[in-house]
């Protein structure tokens, strides 16, 4: 059996000076990243950044006009046959055959692989051993989606792509897929991962990268990448009329009654605004105190504040 390495030992997925077209139009300019055994690495941007057509070519579904893919060592293009079956994928839609039951579906694609795992503890783990007999067409969008990841993970990957996994679950779903993905990672396997939804890469992503027009813009640890942003507080005054404390280097973006704040020093500003609150005897109405997050430098990302290199 083979038993792939990557070019760097410690590496699971290797993607260096990524350039894809379509025609004359240039969807993937310049991409690089790597994802190490036990980690989980999130690939963030509005529709039409580029993700997608990024996964394509690290799923082996499409080729690289320059740069290159390493999947455990391989390309997953020219060396298809050696990486499928270390690789997991999860695309956003899978097309499925409606008139199969979700046992025939799963039974069908495990003899396609080389050592799949039992698919009676495949069902368990997305929740489905109940709709066993069911056909594919008659369940819901969101237990279509945990079969489509029962298949993914069907294999035993030690590389795992899902493109928008919990799109279309409820909360509870949503919730045993994270764990799913968890434990993934508890057992060594390397996931990258898409997603609209910014709670889900902060509650799973070890390192995120934020794409723009086919170009990373930021990435490292959300800590990282919430840094250069400032922190937000909110709240509304009363009509006594007083000017702000003296606040030095807080940007006051909305002035009273309805006040917004950016500061890069949450505690002290806070400090200072309690203590000219409390000397006037001022209610702080809906006082809101955000820290620098993920969302803001999305947003910043999104809206072009953040700059894509020419």
């Amino acid at each position: 059996m083979f038993t792939a390495e990557p070019a760097h030992p410690d590496l699971a997925v290797e993607v260096v000076d990524l350039h894809r077209r379509y025609g004359a139009f240039e969807a993937v300019r310049g991409v690089s990243f790597a994802v190490r055994p036990g980690e989980v690495f999130a690939l963030l941007g509005v529709n039409g950044a580029g993700k997608t057509s990024v996964l394509e070519v690290v799923e082996g579904l499409a080729g690289a006009d320059s740069g290159s893919v390493r999947i455990l060592g391989a390309d997953p293009v020219t060396e298809r046959a050696r990486v499928r079956p270390h690789l997991g994928v999860l695309l956003q839609s899978s097309g499925l055959p409606g008139d199969l039951t979700v046992g025939e579906t799963l039974h069908t694609w495990a003899r396609t692989l080389t050592r799949p795992r039992p698919v009676g503890e495949a069902l368990a783990q997305v929740d489905l051993v109940s709709r066993t007999g069911v056909r594919v067409r008659s369940l819901s969008g969101g237990e279509r989606r945990r079969l489509d990841l029962a298949l993914a993970l069907l294999g035993r990957p030690r590389v795992v792509v899902l493109d928008e996994p919990t799109t279309g679950l409820d909360p509870e779903s949503r919730r045993t897929v994270w764990e799913l993905i968890r434990d993934l990672v508890a057992g060594g396997a390397a996931v990258v991962l898409t997603t609209h939804d910014l709670e889900e890469a902060e509650q799973l992503a070890d390192r995120i990268a934020v794409m723009r027009a086919g170009r990373i813009v930021l990435a490292g640890t959300q800590a990282e990448i919430a840094a250069g942003r400032s922190a937000t507080i909110r709240f509304t005054l009363d009509d006594r009329g007083l000017p702000l404390p003296d606040l030095p280097g807080v940007a006051v973006a909305v002035g009273p009654p309805h006040v917004e704040l950016h500061t890069d020093d949450l505690q002290s500003t806070l400090a200072v605004l309690l203590g000219w609150a409390g000397e006037h005897g001022l209610d702080l109405t809906g006082l809101q105190a955000r820290p620098a997050s993920l969302q803001q430098a999305f947003l910043a990302v999104a809206d072009g504040t953040v700059p894509t290199a020419a």
